[in-house]
């Protein structure tokens, strides 16, 4: 039977990775009751605010969910939960629930671009790890992450809009912003899908 348990068994991964999956998720649960206790100091008003209250936490739940409810079943993809896996999926939500406590977005004129990419690079590895065949070839574990990766950057960026960008100043540059971000989100899936087939091809990370 397969479990979420911190435990090593071979072939899956060390418990350092159940350490920093758990650390992730209580440490944006405790900026999401920061920022829902104290708006002020959040970083994110102004931002939507409300949505990623509600967004990020199922962003980050959605791999253990999933796992829960089917997963655990399919013992053919992981003999048990993968862990780096979520650890890959909880970081964007808490990278950028940071970044915007500390004002990096409005602050650092890099720090946005940077994390389109980054982050998206970190969201697609994480998805491709989870739940993408290991037996793909590169073309087609590329092909995937750009499916999966475009199209979450395309959803986020109309999320965006829809909650704030719609009536903020930033609708002056959203489109040229807008183009950016698109173009980053997907080079950063395309670049996880080429780090994923590699990954899962070398000796040392073969049972990713």
């Amino acid at each position: 039977m397969t479990t979420m348990a911190a435990t090593t068994h071979p072939g899956t991964r060390p418990n350092w990775l159940w350490y920093a999956a758990v650390a992730a998720k209580l440490l944006l649960l405790g900026l999401l009751l920061s920022a829902l206790i104290w708006p002020d100091l959040s970083g994110m008003k102004g931002k939507a605010s409300t949505a990623r209250l509600i967004v990020y936490p199922i962003g980050a739940m959605v791999l253990p969910l999933w796992w829960w409810a089917y997963g655990r079943t399919r013992s053919t993809l992981h003999r048990s939960f993968p862990w780096h896996a979520d650890l890959l999926m909880t970081l964007p939500w808490l990278i950028d629930l940071i970044g915007n406590r500390l004002n990096l977005f409005d602050t650092v004129g890099w720090w946005d671009d940077a994390m389109h990419f980054v982050l998206w690079t970190f969201l697609t590895c994480g998805v491709l790890l989870a739940f993408a065949p290991r037996d793909l070839s590169r073309a087609l574990t590329a092909f995937v992450a750009l499916g999966f990766g475009a199209t979450a950057a395309v959803v986020w960026e109309l999320g965006e809009y829809v909650a704030f960008v719609r009536d903020s100043p930033e609708l002056q540059t959203a489109y040229t912003d807008t183009l950016g971000d698109l173009a980053l989100g997907t080079l950063g899936a395309c670049v996880a899908g080429l780090i994923v087939y590699q990954a899962r091809r070398s000796p040392s990370t073969s049972n990713l």
